[in-house]
């Protein structure tokens, strides 16, 4: 039995009940929420109308991201997933840091996703406490991943189901608003090029537009750790891969391109807009325009925390039977569910309610800055782990059971691209605190991974002397 083989056999025990069609819906429902709904009117204030090019570059990297960890996941399905093969195919210190970096990530992505919702609610019952809110969906929820990773498939499922048709809705109104007449291809243009021009913050604009797109697209990478739990992983990674890339490219860029075109982008981001998509619902004449969105806003907030609930699961589950978190954190329930790692992924729902009741303006950037380091910090590693994971393939004259064209290459372009953000965020006053705590956060994890490295060259040593 090889290394891996070993981790894999470590990981055993969890239930193989997803299938092809809701690996596919886990993985665009994950990339597809408010990032998009509402994250891109930010990401149009910086770049204007090439807010269209920003997130197709964006596009790519993601593409990148999901064509290296296909080629792995379909050669070693696991739930250990990029933390795994970082493990197998680094050394174990990038597999601590990567599991730990990318669990903390995900459990502060869930309080701010379940205290968002609790702000949406607000809309419709102004009257009641934020806390009820986070109560009732966070127990909902809870109850949903404890119950099996079954219920979690079909949720997930359904909520990312609305989610692609309410895009889809929305981009056959929007072609129909700009076909309706013959004069619509002048104003049209007029919206792309006044205002400033297409570019009108220049190429600086389009790259900060990069930056928010890569937190849009965020949670693709939870396919990988899925496949660890799929009925057939080779299958449903195959297909998950090839349906999602189609379907972010034609959502993101055609849903953007739609909403510059119809819409100046100067009215897109002033104070009176609340979400480009509301805004062009509006000039179509929809009755209850907010009340429509924010409805689906709330539905793909909790199809995010629902997913992060799920795969920050299963990162503690696995730093747990590799041996670098407590043991009871590795225990699974007859149901298939690891029920101790669930309960303690979900504190950032009370750390973020805590946050949220006391000082949310000072304390939120924080959480969020950790969140989005660990998310630039992970989607890097991966391309790293990609690159030695093809040179060991190629070492010991392994066939690979699926193959990207080209992937070597885009693994490199994948990596400078990720690092070329990472550094951006230092020059910038938006994004500066996420290396500012994300370093030191950094500098913690191997603080503590030298003391359990030492800890446990003693307990070796000790076993040694007490056998001679």
């Amino acid at each position: 039995m090889d290394n891996f083989n070993k981790i894999q056999a470590r990981e055993a025990g969890l239930h193989k009940k997803l299938s092809a069609n809701q690996m596919a819906m886990i993985a665009i429902g994950g990339a597809i929420g408010t990032g998009l709904f509402m994250g891109s009117k930010f990401a149009i204030s910086f770049a204007g109308p090439a807010v269209i090019l920003s997130y197709a570059i964006g596009g790519l990297i993601a593409f990148a991201l999901m064509a290296c960890l296909a080629e792995m996941t379909v050669q070693h399905p696991t739930s250990g997933s990029f933390g795994a093969y970082a493990e197998h195919y680094l050394n174990p210190m990038a597999g601590f840091l990567v599991r730990y970096s990318y669990w903390a990530c995900i459990v502060l992505a869930v309080g701010t996703e379940i205290t968002a919702v609790a702000e949406y609610m607000k809309m419709w019952f102004p009257q009641l406490p934020a806390w009820i809110w986070i109560v009732f969906f966070s127990g909902t929820l809870l109850a949903v991943n404890a119950y099996s990773v079954k219920a979690f498939g079909l949720v997930e499922y359904w909520f990312s189901t609305i989610k692609v048709f309410a895009i889809i809705v929305f981009i056959l109104l929007a072609i129909g608003i700009l076909t309706q007449n013959t004069q619509q291809s002048s104003h049209v243009m007029g919206n792309l090029t006044s205002h400033g021009g297409f570019f009108p913050n220049g190429f600086s604009g389009v790259w900060m537009g990069v930056i928010i797109s890569i937190f849009s697209y965020l949670s693709i990478e939870m396919i990988a750790v899925a496949a660890g739990e799929a009925a057939n992983p080779e299958q449903a990674v195959k297909y998950a891969f090839k349906s999602t890339a189609l379907r972010l490219i034609l959502f993101y860029l055609l849903s953007l391109s739609l909403i510059v075109a119809l819409v100046p982008w100067t009215e897109l981001i002033g104070q009176n807009a609340t979400s480009p998509f509301v805004t062009v619902m509006r000039i179509v004449g929809i009755p209850y325009a907010d009340s429509i969105l924010n409805f689906i806003v709330i539905v793909a907030a909790l199809s995010a925390m629902n997913s992060m609930l799920y795969i920050s699961t299963r990162m503690l589950f696995s730093l747990s039977r590799a041996g670098d978190a407590p043991r009871l954190f590795g225990k699974i329930r007859p149901n298939g569910v690891p029920i101790n790692a669930l309960f303690l992924s979900a504190m950032g729902i009370a750390v973020a309610s805590v946050v949220y009741t006391l000082d949310p303006a000072s304390a939120f950037p924080i959480m969020i800055a950790l969140s989005m380091f660990g998310a630039l910090f992970t989607w890097g590693s991966i391309f790293v782990t990609h690159i030695f994971f093809r040179r060991n393939m190629a070492k010991n004259g392994r066939t690979l059971k699926f193959k990207i064209p080209a992937s070597q290459l885009i693994s490199w372009l994948g990596l400078f691209s990720i690092l070329s953000i990472t550094l951006t965020t230092w020059f910038t006053q938006e994004f500066k605190s996420t290396l500012q705590f994300g370093l030191p956060f950094i500098g913690v994890l191997l603080f503590f991974y030298t003391l359990k490295h030492r800890a446990k060259k003693r307990d070796l040593a000790l076993k040694t002397e007490v056998s001679e």
